[in-house]
């Protein structure tokens, strides 16, 4: 199946791009800047990756959303909190409806490029946090895609039942290099090991029983 893949130069996405490789045809990746406060650390591994697999790589801004939306994962909200992933103050980070923004703009993308499929690396643990990545809304999405495309796009979610670590663990079997991935949602020189996209990562390379390449400021 020809795919288009959406990669932010994370854990998850990155993993995607490689599984994708291996499983379809790739047809090319999608980033979108939209004014986070690690876009500027994300993006430089997604087109790493796109490169070593000559991957073709779009990176689509989105300054509206900086502009216009209430979170403080974006440069014009407050500090990104410190916690667990699921703890209650991490919903300051979400970004109203990003997952939807992004699928619409990547289907279109997908059907005009001749791709069947769409990936998105969503994982079984995101949705404790983000109702755009629950079972329910991407049923929906899913439905809208097939309906509202002449090539009917599908939406596929290779980690729907994989937490992280079970995805760290899939990306070391397809040789993902994890040291060119990007987690911390600061965006500061390094990982500050303590927000919850942080804790996260520490975690599932250490239930994954990988070791973690990962620098962080603790």
């Amino acid at each position: 199946m020809k795919t288009l893949v959406l990669l932010s130069g994370g854990m998850d996405s990155v993993t995607a791009l490689h599984w994708a490789c291996n499983k379809h045809e790739v047809v090319g990746s999608l980033s979108f800047d939209y004014g986070s406060k690690h876009n500027h650390k994300e993006l430089p591994f997604a087109k790493w990756h796109c490169e070593q697999l000559r991957i073709q790589h779009d990176v689509i801004s989105l300054d509206f959303i900086n502009g216009l939306f209430t979170s403080d994962l974006l440069q014009s909200g407050g500090e990104v909190p410190d916690g667990h992933y699921a703890d209650e103050n991490m919903k300051r980070t979400v970004v109203p409806f990003r997952n939807g923004i992004m699928l619409a703009i990547a289907c279109g993308i997908a059907e005009s490029r001749g791709a069947e499929g769409l990936v998105i690396a969503a994982h079984a643990g995101d949705h404790t946090i983000y109702p755009d990545c629950r079972e329910s809304f991407m049923r929906g999405m899913a439905s809208a895609m097939l309906e509202g495309t002449y090539a009917r796009v599908e939406l596929l979610r290779p980690f729907a039942h994989l937490d992280k670590a079970g995805i760290a663990k899939l990306g070391n079997s397809l040789r993902v290099d994890y040291e060119k991935t990007w987690s911390c949602y600061k965006g500061h020189e390094m990982h500050c090991g303590k927000c919850g996209t942080c804790v996260e990562r520490i975690e599932a390379f250490n239930l994954a029983g990988m070791k973690d390449p990962t620098t962080y400021e603790l």
